[in-house]
């Protein structure tokens, strides 16, 4: 149990965390669940950084990291679905397709083949991260009696439930998009898997 698998091990174990705090109804936790939402994204980078810097590659490792980042993520949407921030068809698409490829891309490593990941995958990857950053810090930062009493009027801009559809669903079809470009880019091989 190498560093990294230590830290995506910690990251795994953090997920129900920041979601227990995240939707309880105390405004305190709810800010708290930001900062294990930062420090569970954190040691997704810090984790693949030691790997390949230090070369601590392990099958645990490559099995679990990318599955740990994606438990997050969806964990993330999932809790917006259920402050009625996001909505559920909308989530379930990004996570279906998200863990669709994931599952691939490990079943393909485990018989020892690889997926070509295009650069659309990549800006996916990132667009979903911006926004639920974005999310979890207007509307965790909302919570604070300070901030909504001073700030009250940003905070109705930064929340728009209109300018918000209207991201997660872009994001939706983007990410369902680079699905099927990943399937049938990847369609040769995918069917080799299954040989």
């Amino acid at each position: 149990m190498v560093l990294p698998n230590q830290l995506t091990t910690l990251r795994i174990l953090l997920t129900p965390v920041f979601l227990f705090l995240f939707i309880s109804d105390n405004p305190v936790l709810i800010q708290i669940s930001l900062l294990v939402y930062i420090i569970a994204a954190i040691t997704d980078w810090y984790d693949g950084w030691l790997a390949r810097k230090f070369n601590y590659i392990t099958t645990w490792g490559k099995f679990m990291d990318p599955l740990a980042d994606k438990v997050l993520t969806s964990t993330a949407f999932f809790a917006f679905v259920a402050i009625d921030v996001l909505e559920l068809w909308m989530v379930i698409i990004v996570v279906f397709r998200d863990l669709l490829v994931t599952g691939l891309r490990l079943f393909a490593d485990w018989q020892k083949k690889s997926f070509s990941t295009s650069n659309l995958a990549k800006i996916k990857t990132v667009s979903q991260m911006i926004f639920i950053f974005y999310l979890l810090i207007v509307f965790t930062l909302r919570e604070n009696y300070y901030l909504q009493s001073h700030l009250s009027d940003i905070f109705e801009i930064l929340t728009n439930s209109t300018a918000v559809y209207i991201i997660m669903l872009l994001i939706t079809l983007f990410t369902f998009v680079t699905g099927v470009i990943y399937i049938f880019k990847n369609r040769k091989l995918i069917n080799g898997l299954f040989k």
